[in-house]
């Protein structure tokens, strides 16, 4: 019994990382399908073909994504894409979520942007307990009268599911540095301590 247990056990640690991202990549690719709606009737790659193949609707969202960022990366894409920001910051409401989710995107996606610059490691919720957050800047506007030290914008994610969590601003010198990547940081957070980063050199002091 205690053999069966075992391999028992030893499958499912095979079986179920393979079977979740299986039906991960099934979602993703099923949902990106559905662009392929925006196509006419007689251009339809299951019509076409006489069968259903997944995945067109991948090449033809990332083609849409590739034509909309070469159009809006040019003077007169520029112009068309302020008029559009413009345009949708004088509705009421629109403006509001619009505006909130063009920051936060800016700042994940542009090649200057500024999310997650660092992983530290900070005491949180109260003293003596750690965990590990990222450094998404520094305080700004009207804060900067109110905090008299060097302090640090701050996110600290929840586990496993890091998409939430909470800002807060931390003095720097409360902040330790880690000498991990974010994205070993962000795989350590997820898997909630299970997949410990590769040890690194020591830094010299």
């Amino acid at each position: 019994m205690a053999a069966i247990r075992r391999w028992l056990l030893a499958g499912l640690l095979v079986l179920v990382p393979l079977i979740i991202t299986v039906w991960v990549l099934n979602w993703i690719v099923g949902t990106l399908d559905q662009t392929l709606q925006i196509l006419p009737a007689n251009w339809q790659p299951d019509l076409l073909l006489g069968i259903h193949i997944p995945g067109f609707g991948v090449v033809l969202a990332l083609l849409i994504v590739l034509v909309i960022g070469a159009v809006a990366s040019n003077f007169m894409g520029r112009r068309l894409v302020s008029w559009w920001d413009a345009l949708l910051g004088r509705i009421p409401i629109v403006r509001s979520i619009y505006s909130s989710v063009k920051q936060v995107s800016d700042t994940l996606f542009s090649e200057n942007g500024n999310a997650f610059r660092k992983a530290l490691l900070v005491q949180w919720p109260r003293p003596g307990v750690w965990t590990i957050a990222f450094q998404t800047g520094t305080p700004g506007g009207d804060v900067l009268n109110h905090l008299p030290d060097d302090y640090l914008s701050v996110y600290v994610p929840t586990t496993p599911n890091p998409t939430g969590g909470y800002f807060v601003m931390l003095k720097r010198s409360d902040c330790i540095e880690l000498d991990m990547t974010v994205d070993e940081a962000l795989t350590y957070v997820i898997s909630m301590g299970v997949v410990v980063p590769a040890s690194s050199a020591p830094k010299s002091k």
